[in-house]
């Protein structure tokens, strides 16, 4: 399985790239790519600004097409894994935890998509991905259709709900992202 890191994110409400906030004294970006390393044997970075981040120990490519959004990103990381499937996790999420990946990329198998459910509904981007979907994500991007659950029905699905997720952590921590300067307070509510 190929770890894919998605930076692509205008940071219109953030005011600045949330991926090089620092939170408890580590960059966002770092702490996603050591936990992503430790994972994969291949990481890539997909971005729309590849110079940020060659300092970084992963494969970085830029999206096959601007202006596409997430669905892109996902579309650009199937397009370069070099594994059958991937496990896509956006670069704003603090709180990633690698048992909780672990028990997801263990459940994958035979499943064309492995998402989580939280309150919030389901996190695609914290989900696992498989290349059979490519063609149809490809159909989407043609026709602008960039909802990114948008090709959920026609993938083999494993839904991973509440209550498998809180055996690690509460769902509300490990899917938190950050978007507004007030998000980087929030942290503290989930202090370990």
């Amino acid at each position: 399985m190929t770890g894919v890191i998605l930076t692509g994110g205008k940071n219109t409400r953030m005011g600045t790239n949330k991926a090089f906030l620092q939170i408890r004294g580590e960059r966002l970006i770092d702490r996603t790519v050591r936990i992503c390393n430790l994972l994969f044997e291949e990481t890539i970075l997909v971005t729309q600004e590849a110079e940020e981040y060659l300092d970084l120990d992963v494969y970085v490519v830029t999206d096959l097409e601007k202006g596409k959004g997430p669905l892109m990103g996902i579309y650009t990381g199937l397009f370069f894994a070099s594994s059958e499937q991937v496990f896509v996790v956006a670069c704003d999420m603090p709180f990633l935890n690698a048992d909780f990946m672990r028990y997801m990329m263990e459940t994958a198998n035979n499943y064309d998509i492995v998402v989580p459910r939280s309150l919030g509904g389901l996190e695609p981007l914290h989900a696992i991905y498989s290349r059979r979907l490519i063609h149809r994500i490809e159909k989407l991007l043609k026709e602008d259709q960039l909802k990114i659950t948008g090709f959920f029905p026609a993938g083999k699905k494993r839904i991973i709900e509440m209550d498998e997720i809180n055996k690690f952590e509460p769902a509300e921590k490990i899917f938190f992202n950050l978007n507004r300067p007030a998000d980087l307070e929030a942290i503290e509510r989930f202090s370990t």
